[in-house]
């Protein structure tokens, strides 16, 4: 007699966690993270800074267009490793913001913007700044989660690398010390910092991010019109602020 095909999960991910006996579902968030602009407190650097985070839960219905897009665009000569809205020609930003487009109720977008030149000179060190506005940006999405009632409430922070080699480990060391202090103690939280090649929230947040910084920088809201539905805040830190440092 044929023995049965043995079927292997690909996936051993688990709504459940198990307390005293009793388990208890949980109810998990992914923020993807984002940044544009750069580091450079003069006035040789980018005006502001943007911090853009999408927050959705699994599964991420925006895989399967963008990975159907990816292998489109290889078979029509473009070769594309993977999608950064920055280098990407207009023609293939456009089908991008099509997919995205699609997954407007299922996703949202929070967003910080730094007019740079008002920060305060002991803050402009990346090791200071970026734990700081990220801490900011992470204390509002998580105060803004529904937190459902008998369920565990898990959210897994992803950002890029962090753009600064050389002072990567004083950010990420910054990084869990500012969300300690910030954050409420009834999440459990991790966070990654993950190459964006190797992520495709983290690419959807790319796009999203850069819409944004487009509007700030030159005025462009052509994009940011396609997915603002889905953006839920949109911050301008130092909004008040009227001393310039540099």
């Amino acid at each position: 007699m044929e023995k049965p095909a043995r079927v292997i999960a690909c996936s051993t991910r688990s709504d459940v966690m198990e307390v005293d006996n009793f388990n208890i579902p949980i109810n998990r968030y992914y923020i993807f993270l984002d940044e544009g602009g750069n580091f450079d407190f003069s006035t040789k650097g980018t005006k502001y800074l943007t911090l853009s985070a999408v927050v959705a839960n699994r599964p991420f219905y925006w895989d399967n267009p963008l990975l159907s897009l990816k292998y489109d665009l290889l078979e029509e000569g473009w070769d594309k490793e993977y999608l950064h809205a920055t280098e990407d020609k207009q023609i293939i930003r456009n089908r991008v913001f099509e997919c995205i487009s699609t997954e407007l109720s299922r996703l949202q977008v929070h967003s910080i913007i730094v007019e740079k030149r008002k920060t305060l000179p002991n803050l402009q060190s990346i090791e200071t700044f970026y734990p700081m506005m990220l801490g900011w940006q992470l204390r509002y999405i998580f105060n803004s989660l529904t937190l459902k009632e008998e369920s565990s409430t898990e959210v897994l922070v992803i950002t890029d690398k962090i753009p600064v080699n050389k002072k990567r480990s004083a950010v990420e060391k910054g990084i869990k010390q500012t969300l300690a202090d910030k954050v409420s103690p009834r999440f459990k939280y991790q966070i990654f910092h993950h190459e964006s090649k190797s992520s495709l929230g983290l690419q959807v947040a790319d796009y999203c991010n850069w819409a944004i910084y487009k509007k700030w920088t030159d005025g462009d809201s052509r994009s940011y019109d396609r997915i603002q539905n889905c953006i839920k805040s949109e911050y301008e830190i130092f909004k008040i602020g009227t001393q310039f440092f540099y």
